[in-house]
């Protein structure tokens, strides 16, 4: 058990959560310049409209992600002194939850897209689903499962704070 003050718990997992963003931003900002690209090259202009729907979905989820991880940042400095952390706190969890799911459909829609350019609409829907299920798994349901306090992995749960 953590011998800390409310305010200093708030602190602790205010910087964990900015932790656990920074790897993800990372993956964002790559996937989201990449891309910003795809329409200027030659061959976008043939692309029929089912290929561009997937790619407005992927450029579109991969900016909101973007805002989703960086708004505790940028809250962060809006609200500095304002003894606000444990708000700050909750709302980041939230839009980390938000980031994630736009990172999933983004990264999923984009997959589907390169896979269908590259083979052919049934490898692309069969992959893209295969990456939406790993995503939604390992982020969300074995984690889930977790909190409900069914170990998911056959070891012990433990409660904590975070």
């Amino acid at each position: 058990m953590r011998h800390e003050s409310r305010w200093e718990r708030a602190d602790r997992n205010f910087v964990e959560l900015l932790q656990g963003a920074r790897v993800a931003v990372t993956g964002v900002q790559v996937l989201f310049a990449f891309l910003l690209t795809v329409p200027f090259s030659p061959g976008f202009a043939r692309l029929g409209e089912v290929n561009r729907w997937l790619y407005y979905a992927a450029l579109v989820s991969a900016a909101i992600a973007s805002v989703c991880y960086i708004a505790p940042t940028a809250q962060h400095r809006v609200l500095f002194h304002q003894g606000r952390k444990e708000t700050l706190v909750r709302r980041s969890r939230i839009y980390g939850i938000l980031g994630a799911l736009a990172l999933a459909v983004s990264m999923t829609t984009s997959t589907m897209f390169v896979v269908g350019y590259l083979f052919n609409p049934t490898l692309a829907w069969i992959t893209a689903g295969l990456v939406a299920a790993l995503a939604l798994w390992t982020w969300f349901g074995q984690p889930s499962l977790d909190r409900a306090g069914h170990s998911s992995d056959g070891g012990p749960v433990s409660s904590s704070d975070d």
